[in-house]
Order: structure tokens, then C-alpha cells, then sequence
């Protein structure tokens, strides 16, 4: 149960969204382009952030650059 105390971690880096157009998801509700988030884990396909709703959210690296 490790990602219980994610949004506790400490920040490993932050990104920039760069676009929020999702192939499958709704996105733009939790994220918005050219804003810059705190990364609390990742994982070769995903980075694991405190999106706009205040929780923590998986989302695919293909949204973001390191800021």
C-alpha cells in the first residue's frame, strides 16, 4: 500500500503539461497545458502527480516536459 503516502512523498522533480489532447481519456478535467506540477513517483510510461483536483493521478509522459 505504498501509494497511500504518495501525495506525502517528497517531490522528485517538475513537469510542464504541455497539452492535455488524450487519444482515450478526458484529461482536461485534471490537468491543465502550461502548468507546472510536482512529480510524487514514476514509472517508464506514466508520471504520478497532485493534479487539479488535489489528489494524485497517474497520467501517460507524453502530456508533459521536465520543466
Amino acid at each position: 500500500m505504498n501509494h497511500l503516502a504518495w501525495r506525502d512523498r517528497e517531490t522528485i522533480k517538475k513537469v510542464k503539461c504541455v497539452h492535455t489532447d488524450a487519444k482515450k481519456y478526458i484529461v482536461n478535467n485534471a490537468l491543465t497545458a502550461g502548468k507546472v506540477y510536482d512529480v510524487k513517483n514514476e514509472t517508464e510510461e506514466f508520471y504520478y502527480i497532485i493534479d487539479n483536483t488535489g489528489k494524485v493521478g497517474g497520467f501517460y509522459k507524453e502530456y508533459f516536459q521536465e520543466a
